[in-house]
């Protein structure tokens, strides 16, 4: 990565929530299909997060600590906070004296942008703020968030209005925090009267219909983008009497990831997508 700063946009993308089981199913099944376009190989890596639940996570993401392969380690990072000591950083990781990426990436003349999803993005709270608060520019509203049936499509709406705003000229960060998979998800499963694992895979198939969409306004600007794609915990639907997450489960701990460049224009203009 750090031979790509200031050459390259970045968008990170977290689908919070999404279980690896179902999204490699879906990808497997042809069911998400322009993810599987975007996908290495068509497939996603089955990686550990950090944490549990959506707070702890991207704390522990905007440091460098992203979702881990599960063999043994250590394994070496993407990009990392400085501090003494690490030994999974190697001449490959984009080393920064900052505490977090987004700090980082601003020093670095970056404009930084984030699209929230979930609570932990809504500045209405203290502790909501605290995400959202590392940005330049933050965005969110009801309409992105777990209750909204059309919270995906509401981002990219406002996505399609701040990203062109951004000098050409200027690189770019975009962070998007996707809450569609997160529970209640039942309202994209016609008929369901509770959320599932049936329910949490058609929230996945809805994003999937959209993604395109994200991925046009991104590669709109000149520069190519790179893209880190992951989840930032799993969810249970009554594995071993569970329910939901912030515990210790394999389905919890257990997120797909990939991370891909893409160049400018690959994904066709934003409206083809609309």
């Amino acid at each position: 990565m750090k031979d790509l700063i200031g050459s390259h946009d970045l968008l990170f993308v977290t689908l919070d929530t999404l279980r690896y089981d179902v999204a490699a199913e879906l990808a497997a099944a042809g069911r998400t299909p322009n993810l599987a376009r975007a996908l290495p190989g068509g497939t996603w890596e089955r990686r550990h997060s950090p944490a549990s639940f959506t707070y702890a996570a991207h704390q522990a993401f905007f440091a460098g600590f992203l979702p881990t392969p599960p063999g043994p380690g250590p394994h070496p990072r993407l990009f990392a906070a400085a501090f003494p000591g690490s030994e999974s950083t190697t001449e490959d990781t984009w080393v920064f004296e900052a505490p977090d990426v987004v700090t980082a990436l601003a020093g670095a003349g970056y404009h930084t942008i984030c699209v929230g999803g979930v609570g932990f993005f809504n500045p209405n709270s203290p502790l909501g703020a605290v995400l959202p608060g590392l940005f330049a520019e933050a965005h969110w509203e009801p309409g992105f968030g777990v209750t909204a049936p059309n919270c995906f499509e509401a981002q990219l709406d406002r996505v399609a209005t701040v990203v062109p705003a951004v000098p050409d000229g200027q690189p770019l960060f975009l962070f998007v925090n996707v809450a569609a998979m997160h529970q209640p998800n039942r309202h994209y499963l016609p008929g369901a009267e509770r959320d599932s694992r049936d329910s949490h895979a058609a929230a996945l198939e809805y994003v999937d219909r959209h993604i395109g969409r994200l991925f046009a306004l991104v590669t709109a600007r000149s520069r190519p983008c790179l893209v880190v794609l992951c989840a930032d915990h799993g969810t249970a639907y009554g594995e071993d009497g569970h329910t939901g997450h912030r515990f210790g489960h394999e389905v919890v701990w257990t997120v797909p990831y990939a991370q891909f460049v893409l160049t400018p224009g690959e994904w066709g203009k934003p409206g083809d997508w609309e």
